[in-house]
């Protein structure tokens, strides 16, 4: 088996750190080409020791780590407690890159530095895990696609710490707490991505007519707000309608304006942040220029499960990292292990770990996104062969 994943939930990061890299030890011998370790809070103060103990046992060519409000591994997610998971497995070429990204605001400019001056390959997607506080995503996703144009980034933004420099990233044994770490991962290995965004369309898409910003004013040349309530009651049931009013709301953006039908994965769903019911206006996360298709979604437990066993369906993998947002779980849910359940059943149980991110990175139609409330999911096959 090329990959291996393994967790625990011992409290001490020494004794938990051991039983990970031992059995992934086991499950896929010395010396991989990548290894990941992901920690809960409570052992974030010990990651610089955790990263060390799996590069003392396993040897990597590429160790990444990361510090989060909550990890995923084999078969359970660990929620806001003591937990260390720990992925590893061969990939063939890959490069590791420790990045750093100075935005002007004055004049709208991105510095990126840490970034190889060379490739001795082709790669075939860029893992990466980022502090949200000191490394603007956005401006980075903007430069692969200029320099890079569908080169995949998937990854997520580290969620333990709750200002800047709290946060903790692992290249190697070094450990920083700004910036982001990453993998180059080449052309030894398949990489699929997967980004469900765990909402439903309702209504008919419409075209934006006026907006500012990330005010939309008019749909369809009529009221933003009109627009809205009238096809809430005709799309949608008393609960549903609850659902939305509780936070539920969102818009999507079509990726692609080419397309004449739209369905799942063909919108960037961003939350709806408020409305104005004097101008009829509504306000979104995100710039909505004049021209752009949009619909309205809803999120809840069932579309966000429907929505991530639809984009999994039929898709093979010899391992997987999953990127899910630290607003999905049990806060989304009800109860815990969703997402990596949905793997297991999905996929055939393919070793599995990541982290509960402040943001998901994952690419729709070609183009690379920062999320929220997404599961983006990374899908590694060996192109040799099955499991």
């Amino acid at each position: 088996m090329p990959f291996a994943a393994a967790m625990s939930e011992h409290p001490v990061t020494a004794h938990a750190v051991g039983e990970v890299a031992g059995q992934v030890l086991e499950d896929v011998g010395d010396r991989p080409d990548l290894a990941l370790v992901f920690v809960t809070a409570p052992h974030a103060g010990a990651l610089e020791d955790a990263v060390g103990v799996v590069d003392a046992v396993l040897h990597p060519l590429v160790l990444l780590g990361v510090a989060a409000e909550s990890v995923a591994g084999p078969h359970r997610e660990v929620e806001r407690d003591a937990a260390v998971a720990l992925f590893a497995g061969r990939t063939g070429p890959l490069l590791p890159v420790g990045l750093d990204l100075h935005l002007d605001r004055d004049t709208d400019t991105a510095t990126l530095s840490g970034w190889p001056a060379t490739l001795s390959f082709e790669p075939q997607a860029l893992l990466l895990l980022a502090d949200p506080y000191s490394f603007p995503a956005e401006p980075l996703l903007a430069w692969t696609g200029d320099h890079h144009p569908g080169l995949p980034v998937v990854g997520g933004m580290a969620s333990a710490g709750r200002g800047p420099g709290g946060n903790r990233l692992a290249l190697g044994t070094t450990v920083r707490t700004a910036g982001a770490v990453g993998a180059l991962l080449g052309p030894g290995i398949d990489v699929e991505t997967v980004v469900s965004q765990g909402c439903r369309p309702f209504g008919d898409p419409l075209v934006v007519t006026k907006a500012e910003g990330n005010v939309i004013f008019e749909l369809a040349g009529r009221p933003a707000l009109e627009r809205l309530v009238a096809q809430a009651r005709e799309g949608l049931d008393e609960e549903q309608v609850r659902l939305l009013e509780a936070g539920g709301l969102h818009l999507g953006r079509v990726v692609d304006e080419h397309r004449e039908h739209f369905g799942p994965g063909d919108f960037l769903v961003r939350n709806v942040l408020g409305a104005d019911r004097s101008s009829g206006a509504i306000a979104v996360g995100d710039v909505v220029p004049v021209g752009t298709t949009v619909q309205f979604h809803l999120r809840d437990a069932a579309s966000a499960d429907e929505d991530l066993r639809h984009m999994l369906r039929g898709r093979r993998a010899d391992g997987a990292l999953l990127f899910t947002c630290n607003g999905r779980g049990t806060r989304l849910f009800g109860t815990p292990h969703h997402d990596v359940a949905v793997l297991a059943e999905e996929l055939g149980r393919p070793p599995v770990a990541g982290f509960f991110a402040a943001g998901e990175l994952g690419p729709l139609h070609g183009h690379n996104f920062l999320h929220g409330f997404t599961a983006s999911v990374a899908l590694l096959r060996d192109p040799a062969g099955g499991r």
